[in-house]
């Protein structure tokens, strides 16, 4: 039509990327009628899983919120008891702290990897055990695809006898030293949410070397159901398992995952040599010995050196119908857990006043990513 105006397509932050075989598994779902939680994709998926990672066991769940519950539990967190938290995370790592009737204790984060700083953890640790109140657990979350630095981390926790739970929610495939994530600490958490770089949907993962652990997960997944010809409970369960259609997509996604970890790190390497000379523009860090998924890419916009800020960044996008979003809010500074202990804080505060997260979707067209780094750039005097 003569003087219409072509409608651009909105750009999102990290689509699903979906393929054959996921639509493969799960028409044999529903061609075999195994549409609830129990069915042969649910094993395979596990199965599969700890043949790809090198995890010992795994269990499917409906989310990564509901693998951190069942973790805290198992670690047997109580009512009065603290628990360290990643400060620089999604409030999911923190809330299950709370269903157990615990309280959340907050480390910052480090400038090499964006995770939980070592240093400020064998702090508060020493501080606890001076006090004879050490943390019942501590939860430390893997950033935007990125591993910790579980050696170090480790450490402290051996010292003080504190287990660990490895939130790696979003790094499924990153690697530290060679091991995947979801591989330290006494259990790990894998999330397959929507807009994860592995997704079902919705549902999640808890994984552990010890398969002791997997197995009493199974049992609080499902309602906690004694043994019995009928239906009988001795404790408290959830309805926590995965569906087996979810496990479908799951497994046809897994296949994928080392083709969407390489195209997502191509994402961010365009970006990087589109905006990295940007002023006042830097790129989150690669941990050394570790190789960062890029789930997201992610930077930061230091406002006296570039002379703009994040928010006029972001307004920029939004104006061109390109979905991005600033860094984590640390939990320490959320209303619902303000008035938390925490160690440290000013890094987290910074990446938050000054970060943001780019489109980052493994099905990215090359004229997606220019329309993106040409929003950006409209925004930099001179640029």
């Amino acid at each position: 039509m003569p003087g219409a105006t072509a409608t651009k397509t909105r750009i999102y932050l990290s689509p699903p990327h979906i393929g054959s075989e996921e639509r493969r598994h799960v028409d044999a779902a529903f061609a075999t009628n195994w549409i609830s939680p129990a069915g042969p994709h649910l094993a395979a998926l596990e199965s599969e899983m700890c043949a790809a990672s090198g995890v010992e066991s795994a269990i499917c769940l409906t989310s990564g919120t509901a693998a951190l519950h069942l973790a805290v539990r198992l670690l047997r967190v109580r009512p009065g008891d603290e628990v360290f938290c990643s400060t620089f995370t999604f409030v999911a790592s923190a809330n299950p702290i709370v269903y157990q009737g615990a309280s959340p204790v907050f480390i910052d984060a480090e400038p090499r990897s964006w995770n939980m700083d070592p240093e400020l953890l064998t702090e508060a640790l020493a501080e606890r055990a001076r006090r004879g109140r050490l943390p019942r657990a501590i939860i430390v979350a893997d950033i935007y695809g990125q591993c910790a630095e579980w050696d170090e981390i480790q450490a402290a926790a051996d010292a003080y006898g504190v287990p660990l739970i490895e939130d790696a929610a979003e790094a499924v495939g990153a690697t530290y030293r060679g091991r995947w994530a979801g591989r330290f600490g006494c259990v790990g958490v894998y999330s397959f949410n929507g807009n994860k770089i592995m997704t079902t949907g919705g549902g999640g993962m808890l994984v552990s070397p010890d398969a002791t652990v997997i197995e009493r997960a199974h049992q609080l997944a499902t309602q906690a159901r004694d043994p019995a010809p009928h239906y009988e409970h001795s404790e408290l369960g959830y309805n926590y398992r995965m569906s087996n259609v979810l496990a479908g997509i799951g497994r046809g996604q897994l296949q994928s995952l080392p083709a969407r970890i390489v195209r997502r790190r191509e994402i961010f390497e365009c970006y990087r040599q589109a905006l990295g000379d940007l002023p006042g523009v830097r790129f989150m860090p690669e941990l050394a010995d570790s190789r960062c998924t890029r789930w997201l890419t992610c930077l930061t916009i230091d406002p006296e050196i570039a002379g703009v800020s994040r928010g006029a960044v972001l307004a920029a996008l939004a104006a061109d119908d390109i979905e991005a979003r600033p860094l984590w809010k640390p939990l320490h500074q959320q209303p619902l857990y303000q008035a938390a202990p925490v160690f440290g804080g000013a890094l987290a505060d910074r990446l938050f006043a000054q970060g943001l997260c780019l489109p980052s979707g493994s099905g990215m067209a090359t004229e997606d990513l220019s329309r993106v780094v040409a929003a950006v750039r409209s925004v930099f005097p001179g640029a």
